[in-house]
């Protein structure tokens, strides 16, 4: 990272990716470089290793493109645009692979993304891998799934994605996903960085068998401890609880402002 965009935070990172106690493989996709400061998790979707092909094939689109030009780290809506982009071209490398390939066809990835630059994090995603944000105790999701189910509640339909639940409406039917199609619609935002801040970028096989309470509970535990030990909580959690999926996540903490310590 040039010294121009250089974070003003000491930053902290910590990821994990798990086949969980169910799948007979992994599907899922993490790539996480503290040095350029970008964090990328993504679920593959389809059958045979479709899903792990589709997967992976993104993260390395997006993490090739942050990469070869940084110059995304100097402005923070320049970095915003600058992820959306990398993610419509993981989708055309998806999208064109599965056309190529007849055992490829049908595959599909979500994902989520994110670029730290001096005091802010530029993020983009599709699908319901999601990304929240820890912040003076409270956790807040900064993603919204592109799923039928949320669909149905932003519509006014259900109250809640539990009353949709009671009603039979399931929680894995997606509305958006990298490689469906040519195009894709990319989601995308920006948060500013505080002291304490943790993110975590995760797939569903994290949210759909840990409630967002025990989230909370894990995370903020970890303050005044390295963040590898609560990325393994985490896993643990979701296998405990049933671990009925790939399980992966990125974690990036926010520490002291530089030059300010002590």
């Amino acid at each position: 990272m040039s010294s121009d965009a250089a974070p003003s935070y000491s930053l902290e990172y910590a990821w994990r990716t798990d086949r969980g106690r169910v799948r007979a493989g992994n599907e899922d996709a993490v790539v996480v470089d503290p040095e350029l400061g970008f964090l990328i998790v993504a679920d593959g979707i389809g059958g045979a290793q479709a899903g792990e092909v589709a997967s992976a094939l993104a993260a390395e689109v997006i993490a090739e493109r942050f990469r070869q030009d940084t110059a995304y780290q100097l402005h923070p809506d320049t970095a915003k645009t600058f992820v959306e982009t990398a993610i419509e071209e993981a989708n055309i490398s998806v999208w064109r692979l599965s056309q190529i390939q007849p055992d490829l066809s049908g595959m599909g990835t979500t994902v989520v993304a994110g670029a730290v630059g001096l005091d802010w994090l530029a993020f983009a995603y599709v699908g319901d891998s999601r990304l929240y944000r820890l912040r003076e105790g409270r956790l807040e999701q900064l993603s919204r799934d592109h799923s039928f189910i949320q669909e149905v509640v932003d519509q006014g339909f259900f109250s809640s994605r539990e009353d949709a639940r009671r009603y039979g409406i399931g929680e894995n039917i997606l509305t958006r996903a990298l490689g469906s199609s040519a195009k894709v619609r990319v989601a995308s935002g920006l948060s500013d960085l505080a002291c304490g801040d943790i993110f975590l970028f995760c797939t569903d096989g994290l949210t759909g068998m840990v409630p967002e309470d025990w989230l909370c509970q894990v995370l903020v535990a970890s303050v005044g401890n390295d963040l590898d030990p609560a990325a393994e909580a985490l896993v643990r959690l979701a296998n405990e609880r049933g671990g009925t999926d790939n399980i992966t996540l990125a974690l990036l903490r926010v520490g002291e402002r530089l030059g300010q310590a002590g």
